[in-house]
C-alpha cells in the first residue's frame, strides 16, 4: 500500500485536478490525503473553523480520502492588489517558501507518503497561490526525500477545447481566454495521462460537496454548477481524465 499525498492552494482544487486520482488510489487500497496550504478566507477565522473546510472533509469522504489537513494560510486573493494579512495568519503568498515546504515536509516525513501530486509551476492558471503551491510542493518533497512528485496540470490544446465549449454553451466565465491559452502545459510536457472515468459520480458528488462554492457568485460558479448537474456519464467524458508533468529534479534527503 502507497502513500499519496495531494497538495493543493484552495478547498475545491482537489476536485479539479486530482480527484479521480485519488479516488482510484483509494479503491486500489492505497492511502489517500489532501494538504491545502489556504481555508479559501481572505478574512480571519472563528474558532471552530470554516464553511470551506467542512466542504472540503464532506469532499474528501466522497473521494475515499483518509485525512484532511489545512498547513494554516489564508487566501492570498485574485487580481493584483494584495490585501494585508488577517490578524490570525498570514495570506500564503507572503509565506517564507523554506518556512512553508518545512511545514509541509512534516506531514510528508510523518505519513511516510510515497507520492507527492502538486502543481505545475506556472500554477494551472497562474494563480499566486497555485504557483506557491508549486514552489512550496517542490521544495518539501526535496527536504522530506519523497521519491516522486506528479505535478498536476492540463494540456493547453484541452483547456482551449473546454473554454470553447463554456462560450458555446453561454455559460459565464470571467477568464481571459488568451492567458487561458498560455497556462498549464503544453501537450508534449505531459508524462501521465491517467483514466479516472470508473470514478466520475465520486468526482462529481466531491465537487457538489463545495456547495458555498456552486451556489456563491464567484468566478467559476456558474461553471461547476453546470457540472454538478450534468448526468454522471457526460461528466465523466468532460472530466474523466487527469494529467501530470513528473518532476525530473533529482530529490534527496538531507
Amino acid at each position: 500500500m502507497a502513500t499519496v499525498l495531494a497538495f493543493h492552494a484552495h478547498p475545491d482544487d482537489e476536485v479539479f485536478l486530482t480527484g479521480g486520482t485519488l479516488a482510484r488510489a483509494a479503491a486500489e487500497g492505497h492511502r489517500a490525503i489532501i494538504v491545502v496550504a489556504t481555508d479559501g478566507v481572505m478574512k480571519s477565522v472563528a474558532e471552530g473553523g470554516t464553511t470551506r473546510m467542512e466542504e472540503l472533509r464532506a469532499a474528501a469522504a466522497e473521494l475515499g480520502v483518509s485525512r484532511v489537513v489545512h498547513l494554516g494560510y489564508a487566501d492570498s486573493g485574485h487580481g493584483k492588489e494584495l490585501y494585508p494579512d488577517p490578524p490570525d495568519r498570514m495570506r500564503f503568498v507572503r509565506a517564507d517558501t523554506e518556512e512553508a515546504a518545512a511545514r509541509l515536509a512534516e506531514i510528508l516525513r510523518e505519513e511516510k507518503v510515497d507520492l507527492l501530486l502538486s502543481y505545475d509551476p506556472n500554477g494551472g492558471y497562474g494563480h499566486r497561490d497555485h504557483v506557491k503551491v508549486h514552489e512550496v510542493g517542490r521544495r518539501a518533497a526535496e527536504l522530506a526525500g519523497v521519491p516522486r512528485v506528479l505535478e498536476a496540470t492540463i494540456p493547453r490544446d484541452v483547456v482551449v477545447r473546454m473554454v470553447r465549449l463554456v462560450r458555446l454553451l453561454r455559460i459565464p466565465f470571467r477568464y481571459d481566454d488568451r492567458v487561458l491559452a498560455n497556462a498549464y502545459s503544453p501537450s508534449a510536457a505531459i508524462t501521465h495521462r491517467i483514466d479516472v472515468r470508473r470514478y466520475a459520480g465520486q468526482k462529481q458528488r466531491a465537487l457538489a460537496a463545495h456547495r458555498s462554492q456552486v451556489t456563491g457568485n464567484g468566478r467559476m460558479a456558474p461553471v461547476m454548477r453546470a457540472l454538478v448537474r450534468l448526468p454522471a456519464p457526460v461528466f465523466g467524458l468532460l472530466l474523466g481524465r487527469e494529467w501530470y508533468v513528473e518532476s525530473r529534479r533529482r530529490l534527496f534527503t538531507p
